[in-house]
Formats: C-alpha cells, structure tokens, sequence
C-alpha cells in the first residue's frame, strides 16, 4: 500500500482530530494532514487550491455534525466545483442513524461512511482503495 500524499480532516471535534491524526502518523497513512473546523473552511479553502492550481487533497474524511457549514452542505457544494481530480471522500461520523447512512450512498462522491472513533483498519482499506483507482 502506498502512502497518500495529503489527506483534510473536516471536523470540529479537537479531541477526535488529535487522536485521528496521531493514529495517520503511527500508521505512516499520509506526508501531509490538514484539518478544518467546519464545511465553509474546508470549502473555501478548497476553492483557493483549485484557483491557482495548487495540489489537492487525495481524501477528506468529513464529519456530519459541525456548526456553520455541516458535512452534508459541504457535500452539495462540493459536488458543485469543477475538479482535475478526483478526491476521495469518506464520511467520518459518530451517527448510527440509518437515513444518514442512506443519504450518503445518494452522493456518488462519498467513498464511504465510517463510525467514529476510526481505526487502523479504516485507513489501511481507505489505502487500498486508493490503490485500487
């Protein structure tokens, strides 16, 4: 399996973002991590990349529940943008609720939904998704 080049941590949750990014750097799963608190910072910061063609992220794995711009809203803007790449998108929340893990499958950008608290397991398989492509 090789290791992405830069993954984005969408989620307002300091304490889960900590332990998921130490868990990235144990498992060696990515060179570069970047986080933002919510949708609206992820997207706009996306949008700047995208403009002066800097590089992409290679996953985000984006939570459900954040104030300002939630995970879903930042999937209906996302796939709005026009991209060169394609970026994997893994839904990276605590809810169990069935009709969220329906309304996932509804967005053809979203890779997979995964049950917090993440797992080495979780990054290996979204490794070999990767790889896979």
């Amino acid at each position: 399996m090789s290791q992405l080049n830069t993954v984005w941590i969408v989620d307002d949750d300091p304490i889960f973002t900590y332990g998921l990014k130490k868990l990235i750097t144990i498992t060696d799963f990515c060179k570069n991590i970047s986080t933002f608190n919510n949708g609206e910072e992820a997207l706009n910061f996306l949008k700047l990349k995208v403009d002066s063609s800097q590089s992409l992220p290679d996953v985000i794995l984006l939570d459900l529940n954040m104030p300002i711009m939630d995970g879903w809203q930042f999937l209906d803007a996302f796939v709005e943008l026009t991209l060169v790449k394609n970026i994997r998108i893994y839904i990276a929340s605590s809810s169990i609720d069935v009709v969220d893990h329906l309304k996932a499958r509804d967005y053809t950008v979203v890779s997979d939904f995964l049950v917090k608290p993440l797992k080495r397991s979780d990054l290996q398989m979204i490794m070999e998704d990767c790889d896979a492509e």
